[in-house]
């Protein structure tokens, strides 16, 4: 059966209510990025009051390619999460936001504010996408 991009497009969208495509990417990633500074910029003043105090880290957004990358579907998936602006992790699987409030605090737990913020954003788009951290 030859699937045609409408079809695609079609059923992408019975499977989610809103998915990401190569025109609405920035968009998304937008939105991604207001939710993320939003959420950081709250911790910052609700909980550091300010200052800029505690463990230091880092926060990302990893995102899981749902089809594998040498089919139609990967690799226009994949083609989409450039355009999200995402960059291969080291596995070379998955891809990555890093620090996606682009917060200049060294604070660990305000960057993982923003991150599940923008993981959050980026699930109800449809794509596998959760936060993650390490300590520095």
């Amino acid at each position: 059966m030859i699937l045609h991009n409408n079809h695609i497009s079609n059923m992408k969208q019975k499977e989610n209510k809103m998915t990401v495509t190569t025109e609405n990417a920035k968009q998304v990633r937008e939105l991604a990025f207001a939710a993320a500074v939003v959420a950081t910029d709250r911790y910052i003043e609700n909980v550091l009051k300010g200052e800029d105090a505690f463990a230091c880290g880092f926060a990302w957004v990893t995102v899981e390619p749902k089809y594998k990358g040498n089919t139609k579907l990967g690799r226009e998936e994949r083609k989409v999460l450039r355009e999200l602006g995402l960059k291969k992790d080291w596995t070379e699987k998955r891809f990555q936001w890093w620090n996606p409030s682009s917060s200049y605090f060294q604070n660990i737990d305000c960057k993982e504010e923003g991150a599940r913020a923008a993981a959050k954003v980026l699930k109800s788009y449809g794509l596998d996408a959760w936060a993650a951290s390490r300590l520095d």
